[in-house]
């Protein structure tokens, strides 16, 4: 009978260090996803209103780029704490970019009743295959990340950020 929980026990906490290795490995930047981001750099987005965005236009300073809808509770809830974030660490040469993954019209109203300080660009719903490419395996929203100066991917988070995520967050660049 010992022998026998001695090896579910083996068997368990094997499984369990297996489990954590491969989510460890999943959310956190790997070399390899340099490459994989490449071609984000070379994207452009329009905005609610027409004119479009182009990636290049925020290289050379760390960048929080917010995937986010108007019909995502938590994304909403998140916005105004990402927008003091970016008025708090603008003059730290932080940049923010929200891509919302949703119709420009929806956009364009909740613009007009909760106006951001940070450009706001239209990934519409390819923002959920944008946002697997850089590490959302559920392609759900909210997702955030965050680029160094340089381009390389820091840090990245599936659902509503915190104060105490976005004061880590400033510390790396």
């Amino acid at each position: 009978m010992k022998r026998r929980q001695m090896v579910y026990a083996g068997a368990a906490a094997l499984a369990g260090m297996a489990g954590a290795g491969l989510a460890w490995r999943q959310l956190q930047p790997h070399g390899g996803a340099a490459a994989a981001l490449a071609p984000f750099w070379q994207q452009s987005f329009e905005t609610p209103t027409g004119p479009v965005l182009t990636m290049a236009s925020f290289a050379g300073k760390p960048l929080l780029v917010n995937f986010w809808a108007t019909w995502c509770p938590p994304c909403i809830e998140e916005l105004p704490l990402i927008d003091r974030f970016y008025q708090d660490n603008k003059s730290k040469n932080w940049q923010v970019l929200g891509l919302a993954v949703d119709q420009p019209s929806a956009v364009r109203a909740w613009l007009q009743r909760m106006p951001l300080a940070f450009p706001v660009a239209m990934a519409g719903f390819g923002g959920t295959e944008l946002s697997k490419s850089m590490g959302n395996l559920a392609g759900g929203l909210p997702f955030t990340v965050v680029f160094g100066a340089t381009g390389q991917l820091l840090h990245r988070k599936m659902g509503k950020v915190s104060a105490e995520d976005l004061a880590q967050w400033a510390q790396l660049a």
